[in-house]
């Protein structure tokens, strides 16, 4: 027994060690591929915002789904510091001890109650002014509306948890710590759908405590906001005991409030209260809260109080107070008279004064955080704040292509390039362009035409063409939908309404409301070719906004479309989906409908995406949303049989995590079996058509993926946070099966663009040209190398795994404007999957300086090489095509023109070679003869000034440098040298003949 006992022992650690074995190796596969961030380089959302005093450069703020992030210039730039802390992108506050800034604590999830609001995940704090992070509790307490630190001890901290935003949880009220996080006590509470949304502290007695409660709740038809039992709290022993204040205040029914306290009067408290008119507006006390007087009525400051409602009092000036709302505005009479302050960006959130220098602030808005160092006459930029909160991407056919999506709050969709299309001196954020609609989107590039755009501004179906800056308007029954029970609409459209340009036809272009319209003249005229395709529950047909506020935007209509699929195999074979939870398939084209909802699905959830197979007709997956129904589950479907019968994907233990919601699935055109989920919380790839799931986060930040596509081997996203993300060449994917032993993977067609890369540090992130060369290494081996070879078998180009590394630094040669490259590249040989760039060039003339030798060839003439990789003396071999970039050939540049270009570039190289080899023999009899013989040293010294150009500040080029400055002409574009550069190359050549025919 004893025996049977230790060889199960040993069985099982031997799996355990070959399980561990294959999950690291997997591991390793995948490790080389990355994503780069392309931008746009534009903020988004954010609500939470904090300074400090004693440091007047450094400021923090939170964004709704990109994180915590970090200035020290006055935000001249922005560094994100919760990355790989964070479980959730979303932030809700943020307190920073001022006695000691390096202690920071942060709640999660914003309490801009939006419909697409990002749940929380509890509280971090911070001893190293965020270099570093630790959780400490409250995980489950959902949107955080407001974190406090007692300012004489940092070990005492207060939060106002709103709670889950989607259904009730006990999780919420007001909770201390007095332990620094190691413990919490919830010291307030009232029930479980009602939570707490501020918390201030006096300014002169750290015991006496105001608090807000608020009954808040997101539906997907509607926004609760409001009770009876709202108000504000108050406690004079640190929150032992608390007395609800009415005298002078609201009653009756309650929304969001927000209280404000300065030290300029500890005696006042400001509230502003979201109350049935007249009642709603700020309320003052001059007495601690005792009693309470209505100040002001204005609509600016209570117009759509559960996105923003925030009150900020002057911590100097206690007359001068701010509200952040649909305006920025100021009053400097106590709150009775308002004026409007200009922002970089509406819809406003929150600020900060700095008590010190009160003409330095912070604010945030729906563009991000900005701050003024003059009061708010000047604002620091969004636009180096990759926050950007994107619905869906789209992508168009030119070289370089371009991605398109409508982006939060702003003023119309846009469009980024994959990577630099032309020069601009503004840098990457002028690439960003607009392309019609606005903030919700889609845009849909006409595929063969990009210029024209389909765009959607919530139901307004527009035509944007590039070319004019101008939209055409074609609304579908062209009806204001503002303000409407959904029930009286006779064309139903939420924010986000689908955009399709059907595969097999660019001019079939199909939209939807309930019903499926489809147009063959660009919106001119459209037909209606289906019936409802919702489940149009009665009672969710409501004016959203209850009980207090109406918010009728079409963001929370309910019963409409939400998806458009049409099958690459089968023309007419189109899939929708509602976000009331319908699935509907027809097979001609609209003329007949079925309902195929996945059996077994709980009613309502949002279809959030249906994708039809490339490789397998009837096959389908979709994913469906329930997280605004309180329930976070994946639901990630497949059907092979049109909708007949589904699988759920996203079993448990498949790996999505079980709380992950599924909101795209994107099936890999080239590979069939191979799967890419967007969540709520990242990436997900599966290689066997859904039956297991692995992360594919690779080095993404953590932030919902809303939107995928796969084109031209690029795997492609679209963030709720963080902008798009591109992933280069997922060929390797294509090949898992095969990676088993050392080996040279199948090479993607490369295209010859000419622009230079950004460093990886920038953002947008572009990377050089380059094919990308992709290999296996089984086990460490003592050397590898690559060559790349004509199509005459020459060498083109060599690299080895050993050397001083690249040079990184491109640097510019003032003298002629031209730009040297970084240095040649040495191969890795790290176990499982490697990754080259080859930057699609010769190797370049031999030079003393051994970092530079080889360096800055001729780029390649487009063609067919040979990649031939040589790893423990064993050779294997690919098939490389180098493509001209097809802007060029459109401009009537051929391939003789090319291979002439090439033809004399290479014997400038060797020339060049010539020169600096005989230009280092003369140095080396220089040192021979040194001290030994005055008129040989003359002598060689002659030569080599005829070589050599002097030290010195623009000195005449002599022999060498001349030579280098006609080969860095050819390289400048793809062309037919003139026929100045053949006579400058054959003068340069005689005079190095002539000068080796010296006698030295």
């Amino acid at each position: 027994m004893k025996y049977k006992c230790r060889w199960q022992t040993i069985f099982l650690l031997l799996l355990f060690l070959t399980t561990f074995s294959v999950l690291a190796q997997n591991a390793n596969d995948w490790a080389t591929l990355k994503y780069r961030n392309v931008g746009p380089n534009r903020g988004g959302r954010v609500t939470a915002i904090a300074g400090v005093i004693s440091q007047k450069n450094i400021f923090y703020m939170g964004a709704t789904g990109g994180g915590l992030w970090k200035t020290t210039n006055y935000g001249n730039s922005w560094d994100n510091i919760s990355d790989g802390y964070f479980a959730t992108p979303s932030i809700g506050a943020i307190g920073v001890y001022q006695n000691n800034p390096n202690i920071i604590y942060v709640g999660t999830g914003s309490d801009g109650l939006r419909s697409n609001v990002i749940a929380g995940k509890g509280v971090y704090k911070s001893t190293d002014a965020g270099k570093t992070w630790k959780l400490i509790g409250l995980e489950q307490t959902g949107q955080i509306g407001a974190v406090r630190v007692d300012p004489t001890n940092p070990d005492i901290a207060y939060v106002a948890a709103i709670g889950n935003a989607f259904k009730n949880n006990e999780d919420r009220g007001i909770f201390k710590t007095i332990d620094g996080g190691a413990s919490w006590t919830k010291i307030l509470y009232h029930s479980d759908s009602i939570g707490f949304v501020d918390i201030e502290i006096a300014a002169n007695d750290p015991n006496t405590l105001y608090a807000a409660a608020w009954r808040a709740e997101r539906k997907p038809w509607t926004i609760i906001s409001g009770s009876n039992e709202g108000g504000i709290y108050k406690s004079v022993d640190a929150g032992k005991t608390w007395e609800k204040l009415s005298q002078g205040l609201p009653q009756g029914l309650i929304g969001k409030i927000d209280i404000a306290v300065t030290p300029a009067d500890p005696n006042n408290v400001y509230a502003i209260i979201e109350a049935p008119l007249p009642k709603g507006g700020l309320y003052t006390s001059t007495d601690r809260g005792a009693t309470w007087n209505q100040i002001s009525d204005d609509k600016d400051l209570v117009n759509r109080p559960f996105y923003y409602l925030n009150l900020y009092a002057h911590p100097v000036n206690s007359g001068v107070l701010f509200s952040n709302a649909l305006n920025f505005i100021r009053s400097n009479d106590g709150g009775k008279t308002w004026e409007k302050l200009s922002t970089p960006h509406g819809d406003n959130h929150d600020m900060w004064i700095n008590p010190t220098d009160t003409m330095v602030w912070i604010q945030s808005n729906d563009g991000g955080a900005n701050i003024t160092l003059d009061a708010g006459k000047s604002w620091s930029t969004q636009f180096n704040q990759p926050t950007s909160e994107l619905y869906t991407v789209d992508v168009d056919d030119q070289y370089p292509y371009w991605l398109y999506a409508g982006q939060q709050d702003n003023y119309s969709t846009i469009a980024v390039p994959s990577r630099p299309p032309y020069g601009v001196q503004a840098g990457a954020n002028a690439y960003i362009i607009n392309t019609g609609g606005c903030e919700t989107g889609p845009a849909v590039p006409k595929p063969g035409n990009h210029n024209i755009v389909y765009s959607n501004c919530k139901g307004r179906f527009g035509v944007y063409d590039k070319r004019t800056d101008q939209e055409k308007q074609y609304y579908v029954g062209a009806t204001n939908m503002y303000g409407h029970n959904p029930k009286d609409l006779q064309y139903r459209f939420q924010r986000v309404a689908p955009i399709l340009v059907s595969p097999h036809n660019a001019d079939v272009v199909y939209h939807g409301s309930q019903f499926l319209h489809k147009t063959t003249n660009d919106g001119v005229d459209w037909a209606t070719i289906s019936p409802d395709l919702t489940a149009f529950e009665a009672d969710k047909q409501v004016i959203s906004g209850s009980p207090i506020t109406r918010d009728v935007t079409g963001e929370e209509y309910y019963s409409t479309l939400y998806e458009i699929a049409e099958s690459t195999l089968q023309q007419g074979q189109i899939w929708v989906g509602s976000n009331d939870g319908v699935v509907s398939l027809t097979l001609d084209g609209g003329d007949t409908w079925k309902n195929v909802t996945p059996e077994g699905l709980p009613k309502g959830g949002r279809v959030d995406c249906i994708e039809p197979s490339y490789h397998k007709n009837g096959t389908a997956y979709a994913a469906v949303l329930r997280t605004l129904l309180g329930d976070d589950k994946p639901y990630l479907y497949k059907t092979t049989d049109f909708g007949k019968s589904w699988e759920l994907l996203s079993k448990p233990n498949n790996g999505i995590p079980a709380d992950a919601s599924v909101r795209v699935v994107r099936e890999d055109p080239k590979k069939e079996g191979i799967l890419y989920a967007g969540t709520e919380s990242g990436m997900y790839i599966s290689f066997d058509e859904g039956q297991n799931w692995t992360s594919f986060q690779q080095n993404l930040p953590l932030t919902p993926i809303n939107d995928i596509r796969v084109f031209r081997n690029d795997l492609i996203l679209a963030t709720m946070g963080r902008g798009f993300w591109i992933m280069d060449d997922i060929s390797p994917l294509h090949a898992k099966s095969e990676l088993s032993t050392n080996q040279l993977l199948n090479i993607q067609p490369a295209i010859k663009y000419n622009y230079r890369g950004s460093s990886k540090d920038d953002i947008p992130e572009y990377p050089s040209p380059a094919a990308n060369i992709h290999y296996y290494v089984q086990s460490d081996p003592e050397s590898i190398q690559l060559d790349i070879l004509d199509v005459n078998g020459n060498l083109v180009n060599s690299y080895i795994d050993k050397g001083k590394g690249a040079s990184t630094d491109v640097k510019r040669d003032m003298a002629t404007e031209f730009y040297n490259s970084p240095g040649k590249k040495v191969l890795t040989k790290n176990v499982g999957l490697n990754s080259f760039q080859w930057d699609m060039s010769h190797f370049g003339p031999w030079s003393d300086n051994e970092r530079r030798s080889y360096m800055n060839g001729p780029s390649v003439t487009p063609g067919i090489y040979t990649v031939v990789l040589t790893v423990a003396d064993q050779k294997y071999s690919k098939k490389l095509t180098v493509l001209a970039d097809p802007r060029v050939i459109a401009t009537g540049t051929t391939q003789k023109d090319m291979d002439a270009q090439i033809a004399l570039s290479l014997k400038i190289r060797d020339l060049l070679t010539n020169a600096n080899t005989y230009a280092n023999e003369i140095k080396k009899e220089l040192d021979l003869v040194k001290g030994k013989s005055k008129s040989k040293t003359q002598r060689l010294q002659g030569i080599l000034d005829q070589l050599q150009t002097p030290d010195g500040t623009y000195m005449q080029p002599l022999l060498i440098d001349q030579i280098g400055y006609l080969a860095s002409m050819l390289k400048q574009a793809d062309q037919m040298p003139g026929s100045d550069a053949y006579t400058r190359y054959e003068n340069l050549a005689k005079e190095l003949q002539v000068i080796k025919s010296i006698k030295k």
